[in-house]
């Protein structure tokens, strides 16, 4: 070798080799000491966030209550809402029915009122009436030689006094207006007599007219007492009233107690009471 050149031996250079190499790992470790330290200050540094987990964590907790909250809400509402459904479609079914049950009443009212007394028994009376009337009249004019007359009312006016704007109204009734030579007058203020013969007559003739438009004929005529208000001439034009009438009837039993009554009929059956008790004969 030159001179000032110096050789190392091998264990020599392997030394110096591992002193190297320690010194480079505690400088890396001296680095790493510091990047800890660093991260340390920085770690002291960094809030503290559990208070704000727990937090978070209450309001999850809260805000899931609230969803459960809503879930249950939400499950009633759609519950409410099939119960609507089915409470809308029994609307609908009961408002049919309601409509139904309208159209029933307004036939029902109509039938009501068509069989009511202002209905077809009105009519029929108004045009039955004139007939009665007739025959009534007829009746009793045999019955009073034409002194009495009758007369069916079957309106007349309402208390309310009647004005040019509010006229009063008409009022249904039956009246029976009776009339003489005096003029018109209330039914009590006749005698027994002619109140008889009125009576009678329209009774007679209602019989009649009931068996005209039954279609069959009245076999039998019954006239129980009442003679005894007649007076002679009275009786006697009741006796031609019934005479007169005889070829309606296949019989017409009268029954009396009146001699000059009874005396007017060929064919009698009188009741006499004796000792032993009533007797009935037959005399023809």
């Amino acid at each position: 070798m030159g001179a000032g050149t110096a050789a190392l031996s091998p264990s020599a250079a392997a030394h110096w080799g591992t002193d190297g190499n320690i010194a480079g790992q505690n400088a890396g470790v001296g680095a790493i000491a510091t990047q800890i330290k660093t991260l340390n200050s920085q770690l002291t540094q960094i809030p503290d966030c559990t208070t704000a987990m727990q937090s978070l964590e209450a309001q999850k907790q809260h805000r899931r209550a609230q969803l459960d909250s809503h879930l249950a809400h939400l499950g009633r509402l759609e519950q409410q809402q099939k119960q609507l459904k089915v409470l809308k479609q029994q609307q609908q079914e009961q408002q049919q029915q309601c409509k139904t049950l309208q159209r029933q009443y307004r036939v029902y009212q109509e039938l009501a009122q068509a069989f009511g007394k202002n209905g077809i028994q009105a009519l029929m009376i108004e045009n039955v009436l004139p007939q009665l009337e007739a025959e009534a009249n007829r009746i009793l004019g045999r019955l009073s030689a034409n002194q009495l007359h009758v007369q069916f009312v079957t309106q007349r006016a309402g208390r309310r006094k009647s004005t040019s704007r509010n006229p009063s109204k008409l009022i249904d009734t039956l009246d029976i207006l009776i009339g003489d030579v005096q003029g018109t007058r209330p039914y009590e203020t006749y005698s027994g007599g002619e109140a008889f013969r009125v009576n009678f007559a329209i009774r007679l003739a209602l019989a009649r007219l009931l068996a005209q438009r039954s279609g069959t004929a009245l076999q039998m005529l019954i006239i129980d007492e009442g003679f005894g208000t007649q007076d002679e001439a009275g009786c006697d034009r009741l006796i031609s009233s019934i005479q007169a009438i005889a070829p309606d009837f296949a019989c017409i039993l009268t029954v009396t107690h009146m001699p000059h009554f009874k005396e007017s009929f060929q064919t009698r059956i009188e009741v006499c009471k004796t000792q032993q008790g009533s007797q009935v004969s037959l005399l023809v």
